[in-house]
């Protein structure tokens, strides 16, 4: 399984290649092929902290959860923008996260702040600070973020 991950970079890298280049002749197979494998080789000793993730299937999931939650925040903001009907209440709410893996992190921070209407501003003492653009109820963007996003993580990566 180990091996997997060290030939996905360059397999995509070369696909990318081709793709880009909209050829499949000799010397672009073997310039994208020295390329992918160069760069996947450079790419990873860039990289100090190596990530174990596990259930990888979850991520499709997920991913479906977070496409689903931008479109819908989406016309959530534009609503609240457009409307004007009441003046709407920004601010922080503080998140205790039980997430402790660096890539976990990483991605639940890529969610929350592609998700229009939030943004990812600190996280310190395992205590997530995320901005809201309207605020009316603190913890259910608690429990938003600790049940549809945090607890898949968790099961991938720790």
């Amino acid at each position: 399984m180990r091996r997997w991950y060290k030939v996905l970079l360059p397999t995509v890298l070369f696909v990318l290649w081709l793709l880009l280049n909209e050829s499949m002749s000799a010397g672009q197979v073997v310039v994208g092929l020295v390329l992918a494998l160069w760069l996947g080789y450079a790419s990873s000793r860039l990289r100090p902290l190596r990530s174990r993730p596990h259930k990888l299937w979850l991520l499709f999931g997920l991913a479906r959860r977070v496409v689903v939650d931008i479109i819908r925040s989406n016309f959530e903001v534009a609503r609240l923008i457009l409307a004007r009907r009441r003046p709407y209440t920004p601010g922080y709410v503080h998140i205790p996260l039980d997430l402790h893996d660096p890539h976990g992190r990483a991605l639940l921070g890529c969610i929350l702040t592609y998700t229009p209407g939030t943004v990812w501003v600190d996280v310190s003492n395992n205590v997530l600070t995320l901005h809201v653009l309207d605020l009316e109820n603190e913890e259910f963007w608690i429990e938003l973020v600790k049940t549809r996003y945090e607890r898949t993580l968790m099961e991938v990566f720790q």
